[in-house]
């Protein structure tokens, strides 16, 4: 996933410092998101890896908050519907974990994403939310699950 997630940062000239780009959890995602209240799924066909995404609690959101982390498609993976299916699994599980509300981190730069967070029930917040350390992030958002 680690070289998925950095193709297509690079693809949205998005690979810069703030970004997942430099996360160094992006290598070792089985071990990031062994914890009980995280969870990460991909998307497979033919023993091929085509993306995935996750659920994370990341530090300092609020009670009843988990993050929708590090979803990304191979461009031969998009307008599939997907993303929507990630999202949906990642929805479903967050609140089966107990969650109340997923927020989520973006960049203008990802703007074929945005689209679908929107369609899928995102909301647009005035700030970011939580500590990710992803500083470039500059688009927020939340729904209720």
């Amino acid at each position: 996933m680690a070289a998925i997630i950095q193709q297509v940062l690079k693809e949205f000239n998005a690979n810069k410092p703030g970004t997942a780009y430099f996360d160094q959890s992006i290598h070792d995602l089985y071990n990031s998101f062994r914890a009980t209240a995280a969870g990460y799924w991909v998307i497979t066909s033919q023993q091929h890896l085509w993306g995935g995404g996750g659920i994370y609690p990341t530090e300092g959101l609020p009670a009843g908050y988990c993050e929708l982390v590090k979803l990304y498609l191979l461009p031969a993976a998009r307008g599939r519907g997907w993303g929507k299916q990630l999202i949906v699994q990642c929805c479903t599980a967050a609140a089966e974990k107990g969650y109340t509300h997923m927020y989520l981190e973006t960049m203008p730069e990802l703007h074929t994403a945005i689209p679908l967070y929107e369609k899928m029930g995102f909301e647009y917040l005035t700030a970011p939310l939580g500590q990710s350390g992803h500083y470039s992030c500059t688009v927020w958002m939340v729904r209720t699950l």
